[in-house]
């Protein structure tokens, strides 16, 4: 009888112990997406998100798990307003219990959320937003990036436009992602010479003005002319710049990054443009942008997009990292885990400094070739920026 007892009540011991265990092991991976989902950023949006859940799926083989865990994403509108992205993230992280959250869109959206990330403690992975601003003088240990920075848009298109003889007029947004591209640019620029910068808001429709000022510094200078545009949002300045046909007309020439596929249908009007972008999907060659390619033909029947790839590689950082935690979401855990780490994407390898937490990656110098067989202007590839090749300064006060 008392043997009996002593059996049953470690059988219960053992299965009170044990529950516990099973539900920490079975409690879902919270990961919250917050995206400018409306307003002039909204397809870049909609492209990470979707790049996003692929890159999930991808990762995890399918399953949707790590760890034993399950990934659960939820998404957040910050209708590319600071104050929206900011109390979005703060109910993110307060109300839904989130583990990790991945945005936002826009640069100063970006700004108001990484205070609110070292308010609670929880990794924000900002993709895409670009400003130097968010792994430099804002920066906080909780920030990771794995889009580019301003920086690295400025050394990749420096190794195409800096050259001497060359005179440029930049045309950019008025807000962090313009100024703080524009400040790079001229800090890369050695050899070239910036004579204008034009400012410009986010959603202008009337480009005239901006750019007969442009025009009217340009056109008399000695030298190679070119009009250096770093432009994000809809309308876009270049159905505008193709109307002009500056380069007949005054000698000016078009320099520009990379962008979504619908902008890059005006780059058709440049044949033979160059410039350097962060990612085309034609142009890296790997197992990860192979899948991205394919799945999104077989989803979409159209190729990935700028920010789709963008999406795809936070997704890859998120799992490899989780992978190497066993699913430990414990911020200590992960920022210890992520800094430093290299990870697959579409792209090729990208590496977390582990200064700035900022992703190291290569970037891509092109030339338009205008083919029939496409909408828009194709980027080829002239040859791939390595990482080590772009001195990236450390901004932040670390």
């Amino acid at each position: 009888m008392h043997r009996r007892t002593w059996v049953a009540l470690a059988v219960m011991a053992a299965t009170t112990l044990a529950a516990p265990l099973v539900q920490a092991q079975g409690k879902d991976i919270k990961i919250a997406v917050i995206a400018s989902k409306t307003g002039p950023l909204e397809a870049y949006a909609k492209q990470t998100i979707v790049g996003f859940n692929m890159g999930l799926n991808y990762a995890t083989g399918g399953t949707m798990m790590v760890g034993g865990k399950k990934l659960v994403v939820i998404e957040k509108d910050d209708q590319g307003k600071p104050d929206v992205g900011k109390a979005a993230l703060a109910a993110a992280y307060a109300d839904d219990k989130v583990d990790i959250a991945v945005g936002p869109t826009a640069s100063p959206v970006a700004l108001a959320m990484l205070p609110v990330a070292e308010e609670y403690k929880k990794i924000l992975l900002v993709e895409p937003a670009v400003a130097d601003s968010i792994t430099g003088d804002k920066w906080n240990k909780y920030i990771f990036r794995t889009g580019r920075n301003s920086s690295q848009d400025a050394a990749a298109n420096a190794a195409a436009l800096d050259q001497p003889g060359n005179v440029v007029a930049v045309l950019a947004n008025d807000n962090a992602f313009g100024r703080d591209g524009v400040k790079a640019a001229k800090e890369f620029t050695k050899k070239a010479k910036i004579v204008h910068e034009e400012y410009l808001p986010v959603g202008t429709t009337d480009f005239t003005a901006g750019l007969q000022r442009i025009i009217d510094k340009l056109k008399d200078q000695p030298g190679n002319k070119y009009l250096s545009v770093g432009w994000s949002g809809s309308p876009t300045p270049f159905p505008k710049i193709a109307d002009l046909d500056l380069e007949k007309r005054y000698g000016i020439k078009l320099a520009t990054g990379g962008n979504i596929l619908p902008a890059m249908v005006a780059y058709k009007s440049f044949p033979g443009m160059e410039g350097a972008l962060y990612y085309y999907f034609g142009i890296p060659k790997n197992p990860v942008n192979e899948a991205l390619v394919a799945q999104h033909y077989k989803e979409f029947k159209a190729p990935p997009d700028f920010f789709t790839a963008g999406g795809f590689s936070a997704a890859m950082a998120i799992v490899t990292a989780l992978k190497k935690t066993n699913g430990d979401t414990g911020t200590d855990k992960l920022i210890a885990t992520m800094e430093g780490m290299s990870f697959d994407t579409p792209k090729g390898k990208m590496t977390f400094r582990k200064e700035d937490h900022q992703a190291m990656q290569s970037m891509f110098h092109f030339r338009i070739k205008a083919d029939p067989a496409f909408a828009w202007g194709v980027p080829e590839l002239v040859r791939e920026i390595k990482p080590e090749e772009m001195n990236i300064p450390i901004r932040n006060k670390r």
